[in-house]
């Protein structure tokens, strides 16, 4: 399982999951997830305002989760660390063996 994290270890992985915390953020990432889209675009694919946004595309920029390169006038945001959604697949993967065992222990037992 690794050696325990020390507590700086700990702020830091707290701090990144505090970025991830937020449904907005997880829509971005998904968004994302096949390539650099410029912030009308991720408007458009995430329903989200251009002020709201900007400002979880900043906590998600701050957190190295998205990239960003500026192209003329447009900035284009990517995945900065595609690793983030090997995480959010690890996270829905518990989640759906929680919902059969919870399901399993509710059914009727057959004899």
């Amino acid at each position: 399982m690794g050696k325990p994290m020390t507590p700086a270890q700990i702020e830091l992985v707290a701090e990144r999951f505090k970025a991830l915390a937020e449904p907005a953020r997880l829509r971005i990432l998904q968004a994302l997830r096949d390539g650099e889209l410029s912030v009308s675009e991720l408007i458009q694919a995430t329903g989200l305002g251009q002020a709201n946004l900007s400002k979880h595309l900043q906590v998600l920029y701050g957190a190295g989760f998205v990239s960003r390169r500026r192209e003329g006038v447009s900035i284009l945001y990517r995945l900065g660390d595609a690793d983030v959604l090997q995480l959010c697949q690890l996270v829905c993967g518990c989640l759906e063996r929680d919902a059969k065992r919870r399901l399993k222990a509710a059914s009727p037992q057959r004899g």
